[in-house]
């Protein structure tokens, strides 16, 4: 892949396998999970945000996004922290069978110091029929405009502006001091 998705793009499965199989990281917002914050976040700031995959295919896949920590990666800041991924408070995916012309959405909770979640990069590797997926990833942040909803198969240069927008946003993020 040679630009990240920004986050609300759509990244579509590369696999004949996987063919008509998507994915998309949207929605992220500052928000604590409903069953309350867990003891390793405090201090931290939480966000949240949404995984939805979509199945286009004539064949069902089972999707896993779940306990395991390799589904989930969240790096803040500009050297890239590893974030606090709330797993027992997130609404994940579990051995779903995510049927043809069907959604499935799961909401993920993260937490971090405050002054680095103006830059997130997500990276999510699912189990897709019993399989470790490849991981795709998205970038954004606290107060970017999330990206287009257009389908796509990478950040590509229709969508300059967004992903302009990000890089021009991130360029003037402050440094964090760590």
């Amino acid at each position: 892949m040679d630009i990240p998705n920004v986050i609300g793009d759509w990244q579509e499965y590369q696999s004949d396998e996987l063919a008509g199989l998507r994915v998309r990281v949207h929605g992220l917002q500052k928000g604590v999970p409903p069953r309350g914050r867990d003891d390793d976040a405090k201090g931290l700031t939480y966000v949240s945000f949404q995984v939805t995959y979509e199945n286009r295919d004539t064949e069902l896949h089972g999707i896993d996004l779940s306990r395991h920590p390799k589904h989930v990666d969240v790096r803040v800041g500009r050297y890239g922290h590893a974030a606090f991924v709330d797993i027992d408070g997130s609404e994940r995916i579990r051995g779903y069978n995510l049927y043809p012309q069907r959604r499935v959405t799961a909401v993920i909770y993260a937490a971090a110091s405050a002054g680095k979640i103006k830059q997130v990069d997500i990276q999510i590797s699912p189990e897709i029929d019993d399989e470790s997926t490849f991981g795709y990833l998205w970038v954004g942040g606290l107060g970017v405009h999330e990206g287009s909803t257009r389908v796509s198969t990478r950040a590509s240069a229709e969508r300059r502006s967004v992903a302009g927008e990000v890089v021009q946003f991130l360029k003037e993020t402050p440094a964090d001091n760590t």
